[in-house]
């Protein structure tokens, strides 16, 4: 692939805040009209690396180029060619949808007639033509998403960046999102997102680059992702709590790891190996011997969210390692 056919290049980047290190030499790569998810617990150095991409920050160590330009010598052409939407819809509430778009488009010079046109196409766009007169204020958390992610590509973007665009919205809105996503990306727009919901990456993500405490700890496609996590897995709920000890020794044979517990949810789980169907059977048959009554019984495939504990532990404290960065960088 040439250094043409890359949207996003990122090679050894860093960045220290004083004492704190933020990034640990990061490493990307993103193909021209194609979608990187990045995933990472908080803190582990997602919105600092959009940030430096960006232009919104400088790295102190590394290099990146984003359409085909450097990231500190050419920030200005960087700017030109890309669109960011943050956490938090970035419109002007007392505006109408309409007005907020016609005054970017006029920022970025369409003139007066042109900053109309635009208007009028992205709100259709957006699905939002009915409430383009009405005061942002009015608009719902998914209308507003929608809202803020059509003023980002009113230049018409090489390289869109989405930092957790979807949090906080509910599952109607947010899948709506998601189609407007895909459709930027028919366009030919790259995209980088960042978010935690797994099934997002899972959607809308060709490749997925992991990330925890500042590195890349794992990158590859949403498949062979899951397939390093192992097979299927057996899940077995108890109906009453006392018999989680039968029901963790009639699936102890199962497999090659030791079945997990999760007393809350009375459930037990065990990876299979690879007579899958046939350990199914024995571990039906064990639990019946033990008289262990089941309230559910399951064979679950490997996903993104296996792969994000597998990859970060589930032990980790809300992070607030990059907040603190963050308030470094602006003090």
């Amino acid at each position: 692939m040439s250094s043409s056919d890359i949207a996003i290049l990122a090679e050894g980047l860093g960045k220290t805040y004083r004492s704190h290190t933020a990034l640990h030499g990061i490493d990307l790569s993103v193909p021209a009209g194609s979608v990187l998810g990045v995933l990472g617990p908080n803190g582990a150095g997602k919105t600092t690396t959009v940030r430096i991409l960006a232009t919104l920050v400088q790295p102190t160590a590394g290099r990146a180029t984003v359409a085909g330009h450097d990231v500190v010598r050419d920030s200005v052409e960087v700017r030109r060619r890309i669109g960011l939407a943050g956490q938090y819809a970035a419109v002007d509430e007392l505006l109408t949808g309409r007005e907020n778009i016609v005054l970017l488009a006029r920022l970025l010079r369409f003139g007066r007639r042109g900053a109309a046109r635009r208007a009028t196409e992205l709100l259709e766009r957006f699905e939002l033509t009915e409430a383009a007169d009405r005061p942002v204020g009015t608009y719902s958390g998914g209308m507003r998403r929608r809202l803020d992610l059509a003023t980002c590509v009113i230049g018409e973007p090489e390289v869109l960046f989405l930092d957790e665009p979807t949090t906080g919205l509910d599952p109607t809105s947010r899948v709506v999102l998601w189609d407007v996503v895909r459709d930027l990306v028919a366009d030919g727009v790259t995209i980088l997102l960042t978010t935690q919901y797994l099934e997002e990456a899972d959607e809308l993500a060709d490749r997925i680059a992991v990330i925890d405490a500042g590195r890349v700890i794992a990158e590859g496609t949403p498949q062979s992702l899951k397939r390093q996590v192992g097979s299927e897995r057996l899940e077995v709920t108890v109906v009453r709590p006392e018999s989680l000890g039968d029901a963790v020794a009639a699936l102890a044979s199962l497999g090659g790891r030791p079945p997990v517990v999760d007393e809350a949810a009375r459930r037990v789980s065990v990876q299979l190996g690879d007579d899958g169907l046939d350990e199914v059977s024995r571990a039906a048959l064990a639990l019946r011997e033990k008289g262990v009554a089941t309230a559910d019984f399951e064979l679950r495939k490997p996903t993104l969210d296996d792969v994000f504990f597998d990859l970060t532990g589930t032990g980790r404290k809300e992070g607030t390692e990059e907040t603190r960065y963050r308030k470094e960088e602006i003090h």
